[in-house]
């Protein structure tokens, strides 16, 4: 298994000098605390704790798995230990708010620790990872009483969180959950019903853990539009605050997965458990995406940390492992072989990796600081961050998952015969990756909400949110040594929108047009979106050469990097136009019984 190392360098670089990190916060209510030197100084803390002690428990975690027993589910040894840990060190309440125990940092910081978490162990991070979108979901809809009651203990860690949606027959269409909400003489409803896919839902390592619920009450309408949101805890909370006795909701076994073994995926059973509704009734679904909007960042947090880590490890490989000889002349004269660094095929891979991750760490962290601005900013800014948020949302989650899983193929490629066996740990991370493409939406369902709702749905308005900020960038960057990056993201931005408009004019006379192209469009639409920010890293980069300022070596690579983006991966692009641009026929056509075997 690799062994982890936080980019410290290329994380500051988009922190502080891409994002002008402090600059913003300055101008935030709020976040005035949060300086450079200050949150440098947490990441630093971050790295070591998921350097020093997740990524030891990585591969052991996922040799050993979580076991299920009717007292519960046990976790991996040294999870427990490690989750201590992580809530003694204050990193549970880092971007939460100060009422309730928070540090109140901007959940930008927040993000960057999820990053180096879950690049470290993607499994141990998930415990705490839906925590968040549970604190989330209370500030946001909860009443004072249960604020007070569940966003103290979320908050400092000793109870952790998680959403409770999809059933059996109904996955990613949560217009036909069956799970009932009966009202009670208390106030409170008695929940019954199966959930199932649940991350975190069982565990031994906090002393509660506060279920997220979606269910029905009973003259609810059908549909999504009858939908309703509830905490259920595993143990009622009594109203000083301490555990009452265990509720009626328990895990009646755990999957058996392809990866991400040491987070226990539970099936969940409400036997009238006792539940409280948060927010209005039927709301539910438009409360709940409060939750997965988090979730769905954190998602593409998960492709990036898959791709780091497997650049890391191919990295490290690449230039241990001697076979053959360079074609341009032996590159190490005095060994028996050359490194396979020095081959064309392997830097391909190694620079599609670095490309990726270092392109999708700059994109998220965009979209990290879009919440801060929502959260925090005036009307006008929070509302323009907020329509950038929700077009960027689900292009994040989908393109950085796939590229991310592309990465962690990659990795394993580089190792050849020895990235299949298991003692090395890269076929490890392409089983965890795989996962990441699904759940929180799929790929297409990610594509139908970004061309559906964010583009057409907006009358392209959400879209021109977007280009509008490249317009402004390539207007204010007219040196000549720019061009290659600006000329090329104008003539992107252009097509990109005129292709908008012809898939809309398609769709008008035929819907399926629409769900035929979602995919491609998404796929093209996350390439545009990264040469973005590839031209904003370039265009820096040869600035601070051309000023003499920092090291040189770094921005070089940057501006290689970002050459290699354009030359290499921008255009394949042009193969996802042709194909949404194909039309439905020929996916439609075809009679259903002609699929026959």
């Amino acid at each position: 298994m690799p062994e982890y190392k936080a980019p410290l360098r290329d994380m500051q670089f988009v922190m502080h000098e891409l994002l002008e990190s402090e600059k913003l916060y300055q101008t935030l209510p709020g976040y005035e605390d949060a300086t450079a030197d200050l949150m440098n100084a947490i990441v630093d803390e971050g790295a070591k704790f998921a350097e020093n002690v997740l990524s030891p428990l990585n591969q052991s975690g996922d040799e050993e798995g979580c076991t299920w027993s009717p007292e519960g589910v046990k976790t991996p040894e040294g999870f427990a230990a490690a989750y201590q840990q992580y809530v003694e060190g204050g990193w549970p309440a880092l971007p939460a708010d100060p009422t309730y125990g928070g540090q109140g940092m901007p959940s930008f910081l927040g993000s960057i620790m999820s990053e180096m978490i879950g690049t470290a162990n993607w499994s141990w991070g998930m415990y705490p990872g839906l925590s968040h979108g549970a604190v989330n979901t209370l500030e946001a809809h909860g009443d004072e009483e249960q604020k007070r009651k569940y966003l103290t203990k979320l908050i400092e860690g000793s109870w952790t969180g998680t959403m409770c949606l999809t059933e059996s027959h109904c996955g990613s269409d949560l217009g036909l959950l069956r799970t009932k909400a009966e009202p009670q003489a208390d106030g409170s409803y008695a929940i019954t019903g199966n959930k199932i896919f649940i991350s975190a839902g069982e565990h031994d390592m906090a002393e509660n853990i506060v279920h997220i619920v979606l269910a029905r009450l009973p003259d609810a309408p059908e549909g999504t539009k009858g939908i309703s949101l509830f905490i259920v805890p595993k143990f009622n909370v009594n109203d000083d605050g301490s555990l009452g006795e265990r509720n009626a909701v328990d895990c009646a076994s755990i999957e058996h997965k392809m990866g991400i073994k040491a987070s226990a995926t539970c099936v969940m059973t409400f036997d009238g458990a006792k539940g409280y509704l948060i927010g209005p009734p039927n709301k539910g679904l438009a409360c709940m995406f409060t939750f997965m909007n988090t979730a769905r960042i954190g998602t593409a947090i998960q492709g990036l940390a898959h791709g780091e880590l497997s650049y890391q490890g191919a990295l490290a490989y690449a230039r241990d492992r001697l076979a053959m000889r360079s074609l341009s002349g032996p590159k190490n004269p005095d060994g028996p072989a050359d490194p396979i660094i020095v081959h064309a095929d392997v830097r391909r891979m190694l620079l599609t990796q670095k490309a990726l991750a270092e392109g999708s760490r700059a994109f998220i962290y965009f979209l990290a600081q879009q919440g801060d601005i929502v959260h925090a900013g005036d009307e006008e800014r929070a509302k323009a961050a907020d329509d950038l948020l929700a077009f960027l949302t689900p292009i994040a989650k989908a393109f950085i998952t796939e590229t991310g899983f592309e990465s962690a193929n990659l990795g394993l490629q580089v190792f050849g015969g020895h990235g299949f066996i298991r003692e090395w740990g890269m076929e490890q991370i392409v089983r965890d990756a795989r996962i990441s493409t699904l759940y929180e939406g799929t790929t297409g369902i990610q594509a139908l909400d970004l061309l559906g709702r964010k583009v057409l749905g907006s009358g392209g308005q959400l879209l021109m949110s977007f280009t509008g900020l490249m317009d402004e960038f390539c207007a204010a960057h007219t040196d000549a040594a720019d061009a290659p990056y600006i000329d090329a993201l104008k003539q992107y931005k252009d097509e990109w929108l005129e292709m908008s408009m012809k898939i809309g004019e398609a769709a008008m006379q035929n819907p399926d047009e629409a769900g035929a192209a979602a995919v491609d469009y998404l796929m093209y639409s996350g390439y545009v979106t990264l040469a973005y920010f590839w031209a904003r890293m370039a265009v820096l980069a040869r600035q601070k050469i051309a000023a003499a300022e920092g090291d040189t070596s770094f921005y070089e690579a940057k501006l290689m990097t970002a050459r290699f983006y354009f030359d290499r991966l921008l255009p394949r692009t042009q193969a996802h136009k042709q194909v949404l641009l194909s039309g439905a026929d020929n996916l439609m056509q075809m009679p259903e019984e002609l699929f026959a075997i």
